[in-house]
């Protein structure tokens, strides 16, 4: 057996078997929404017309023609190409028009009647090969995979070839086998198979064989032993599906995928109704408590009391009265009757002294000693009469404002400081600092400023 011939079939048993190996890869789980199809959809629901196109090798072996009966034992490999039309019936049947041209050799090495071979070859020029076959796919029936990796198929049909055939005698010229134009037309029988990989959205690349069974011994130009010639074309092309990208090729198109996809989908449907029923419920229930718990807090306004004064929250117009405190119905509490106090002009002027001898260290809060007397008279009036007073503190302007802001305000407290110091009631007693906001003469001149640093007494 030639090495050419050895590895045409090496080639075709390992795309057979890489076939039934690919035709199984697992696909995602996921189905896209192009690659499913509602069972039992019409087959407008898919891409059912494709074109390919193809070339390869021509040669006069093939599976069915061994050496012992072949015309001419030394193979050589010519150019064959061609294109098809298929229209896909069913995923798993197709109709395909198929037209190839090419030419079929042999090199020198011609079987006699006498079992020995002599130098003679022939040629012969392929001008049209027509025909219409059965393109059925394999392996594209799986329940868990929506669509395989590869496609592998094979083809039967019948149709019509034109062909010359030429004898080439040892050292001679090329004789046509039939006068005239030299052109016979047979009828002819492709038988092949391959493998359709996807490469991508409706494009497949195609690897094929075809033994094609001519109905004559006359292909080779040389009749022997009474057997019909044979030759191979092995061929490498692509795929084109025609029509709208949405749908999916029938040819690759798993049917009982699709009814496994429509029932896990239908039952996931009843899940997921189950699911929301349980959830709504759920949301119900938990409605239902809340409810409950504001009722219960309404009701519980009508009863709570915080205070303890006896009228409860909801009514309560003064909440957090102190306890023991006597309220009215509203829980606010009753008027007291407080002592009216007088200030009398005596007192104003006790007031007014302990202002006039006031003094301070210069830009400091400290009180200097003379001014003593006159702040003890305040404290003692204080205490004796239960005043309350009012400390205000103010400055000039020399200075910034935050600066001050303070000095006003640790004077006032400086003198609230010394009058609790001597018996008055500190929370009697209010200090704050106006800084230089509240001026009562112009800080232009050293008289105004002078009036304007001062602490302000005011008795009630």
């Amino acid at each position: 057996m030639k090495p050419n011939f050895k590895k045409v079939t090496m080639l075709l048993t390992g795309l057979m078997v890489g076939g039934k190996l690919f035709a199984q890869t697992p696909m995602a789980d996921s189905t896209t929404a192009k690659d499913y199809v509602k069972p039992f959809s019409p087959e407008t629901s898919f891409r059912t017309w494709s074109i390919g196109v193809h070339a390869g090798i021509l040669t006069p072996y093939s599976l069915f023609n061994p050496l012992g009966k072949a015309d001419f034992v030394n193979s050589k490999e010519e150019l064959g190409y061609g294109i098809y039309v298929k229209k896909q019936i069913l995923s798993s049947l197709g109709i395909q028009a198929d037209f190839f041209r090419g030419k079929v050799s042999s090199e020198a090495g011609q079987r006699n009647g006498l079992g020995t071979l002599n130098n003679n070859s022939f040629t012969t020029q392929v001008s049209y090969a027509a025909s219409l076959s059965a393109n059925i796919t394999l392996a594209n029936i799986n329940w868990r995979h929506q669509k395989g990796a590869i496609q592998p198929y094979v083809t039967v049909g019948g149709g019509l070839m034109g062909y010359k055939p030429h004898s080439i005698t040892a050292g001679g010229p090329e004789v046509p086998f039939k006068a005239g134009d030299g052109t016979i037309s047979e009828f002819y029988i492709p038988l092949g198979g391959g493998l359709k990989f996807n490469l991508g959205d409706g494009v497949n690349l195609d690897l094929g064989y075809v033994v094609n069974f001519v109905n004559s011994d006359n292909f080779d130009g040389y009749k022997f032993q009474f057997t019909n010639d044979k030759f191979s074309y092995i061929h490498a092309g692509l795929e084109f599906a025609l029509g709208l990208k949405s749908k999916p090729q029938l040819a690759s198109h798993n049917p009982v995928s699709s009814m496994r996809t429509e029932y896990l989908w239908e039952n996931m449907n009843t899940k997921n109704q189950l699911q929301s029923q349980i959830d709504a419920q759920k949301a119900a229930n938990d409605k239902l408590k809340a409810d409950l718990a504001a009722t219960n807090a309404n009701l519980a306004k009508f009863t709570a009391d915080s205070d303890g004064d006896g009228v409860p929250d909801f009514y309560d117009k003064c909440p957090n009265t102190p306890a023991g405190t006597k309220v009215d119905g509203a829980g606010c509490p009753l008027p007291v009757n407080k002592p009216v106090v007088i200030v009398t002009e005596a007192d104003k002027k006790i007031v007014r002294d302990a202002i006039r001898n006031l003094e301070f260290d210069f830009g400091k809060s400290t009180i200097r000693a003379k001014s003593y007397p006159s702040l003890n008279r305040v404290a003692n009036l204080l205490t004796e009469k239960n005043f309350s007073l009012k400390l205000a503190g103010h400055t000039d302007n020399v200075g910034s404002d935050d600066a001050n802001m303070k000095l006003s305000k640790d004077r006032a407290e400086s003198i609230k400081s010394y009058l609790v110091s001597q018996g008055a009631n500190a929370s009697r007693v209010e200090a704050t600092g106006y800084g230089e906001t509240q001026p009562i003469a112009s800080n232009k001149t050293a008289k105004g400023r002078q009036a304007n640093r001062r602490v302000e007494f005011t008795l009630f």
